[in-house]
């Protein structure tokens, strides 16, 4: 599972990061919210963690932006402000959870496997594609974060694209897993004009 922790305090960052990948994480810190959009933008991790001040803003404007891009995304808070106010202000930015440091290294992983039983694996909802991203649930594709209208012709023949991807597909692959599994039939050029306009 990956996980991406936007953390800018490098020994905290490190301890966790250790922790966690002993538990099979991958993790990835991201030192400034800057970065950790980046890296959202390229993948969606199976789980955010995130610190409330950070060198660049607050944390609660990355919660928000990630809720409005990935409604199921998993984030947890992981800071020191936890007076009731700001934990109140994490929930209603989108938080999931909310974890007051210190903290115990065993109750962080626990909180994270108790909201992941709640939310699933969001990464299997996604497929990417250096900046093209694919939300399969909403079958809404996404080019630099702005969403792109396909038709179903073009949205099946990227599905398919993205799958496979870096796998090289003859023309024949990709006629008969678009369009004849469908029953519809179609001839060479049709697949010429779709990836054309794909």
């Amino acid at each position: 599972m990956e996980l991406y922790y936007a953390e800018d305090d490098p020994y905290i960052a490190a301890i966790v990061k250790e922790y966690l990948e002993q538990k099979n994480f991958k993790v990835t810190i991201c030192k400034t919210l800057a970065e950790a959009m980046r890296a959202l933008k390229v993948r969606v991790p199976t789980i955010v963690l995130l610190d409330y001040t950070m060198p660049d803003g607050r944390g609660d404007g990355l919660c928000r932006w990630i809720r409005n891009n990935w409604k199921e995304l998993p984030i947890i808070f992981l800071t020191v402000r936890g007076d009731s106010q700001d934990i109140v202000s994490g929930f209603q930015n989108g938080a999931d959870d909310y974890v007051v440091k210190p903290f115990e290294l065993e109750v962080l992983y626990s909180r994270i496997q108790a909201v992941l039983r709640r939310t699933g694996n969001v990464v299997e909802r996604y497929l990417f594609c250096d900046d093209v991203s694919m939300d399969l649930d909403c079958r809404r594709v996404y080019c630099h974060s702005e969403e792109v209208s396909l038709s179903a012709a073009e949205y099946q023949l990227l599905f398919y694209l993205m799958q496979n991807k870096g796998k090289t597909l003859t023309r024949e692959q990709i006629l008969e897993r678009v369009w004849d599994v469908h029953g519809n039939y179609v001839n060479d050029n049709t697949l010429t004009v779709t990836i054309k306009r794909l």
